[in-house]
């Protein structure tokens, strides 16, 4: 089981930086870590990343059962996502589920985001593939992400937005940034003709460094 050093103080790191880099507003999206005893500690529902602190976050078991919340605070809506990626992969301890402009212009259009940029699969594994739809906060999100996920670092999430997962926060959202990125460059190359494909042999090579990887963070 893969778990965080100091998961509330990397959770709420992302939190900030994620806001920063525009990949959400206001109070969307949200993230959580997995500590060492398997419990998760998870950003709460309806709070300002821009003034969220450490007490504010929320610490749930595996089976989302609150442990620890200050008053007033719940953990988030999006809480069985979070809980059906840990239960699928063991060797991930960090979950984003975030809301870019670009990645969810194709989430609504179901369409996956291809491995088109060189050493984009080493990150991510290949191509961001997209869910099938579900309701927000229902358990399908989480089951239909976990199967959009398998050998991958991020997956759309069907007229919502992404989900990433990683070793940490902070290569979760890497893994954010750099699919939003990757979404804005396709959706420019569409508008030149239609993006040309990295081999699939290189593309696979590198899907196996993305494994490596997986297996062995850095």
């Amino acid at each position: 089981m893969r778990f965080v050093d100091n998961p509330e103080a990397a959770v709420l790191a992302a939190a900030k930086d994620m806001l920063r880099r525009g990949l959400v507003e206001g109070t969307a999206g949200n993230i959580s870590a997995r500590r060492e005893d398997g419990n998760l500690v998870i950003t709460p529902s309806s709070v300002d990343y821009a003034e969220m602190t450490l007490d504010d976050l929320v610490l749930v078991d595996p089976d989302g059962e609150v442990l620890h919340a200050a008053e007033g605070r719940s953990p988030s809506t999006e809480m069985k996502l979070h809980l059906a990626c840990y239960k699928a992969f063991d060797d991930i301890g960090a979950v984003i589920h975030s809301h870019p402009v670009w990645a969810t212009m194709f989430a609504i259009a179901h369409q996956p985001i291809p491995a088109c940029i060189d050493e984009f699969a080493v990150y991510c594994g290949g191509d961001i593939r997209c869910t099938e739809y579900a309701a927000s906060g229902t358990p399908d999100v989480g089951a239909n992400a976990v199967k959009a996920l398998e050998g991958r670092a991020a997956a759309l999430i069907a007229n919502h937005g992404m989900v990433a997962v990683g070793p940490r926060p902070d290569k979760a959202l890497h893994v954010t940034a750099l699919v939003e990125r990757t979404a804005q460059i396709v959706w420019g190359a569409k508008a030149l003709g239609g993006p040309v494909p990295i081999p699939e042999d290189v593309n696979a090579g590198f899907a196996g460094i993305y494994t490596y990887l997986r297996a062995n963070p850095m």
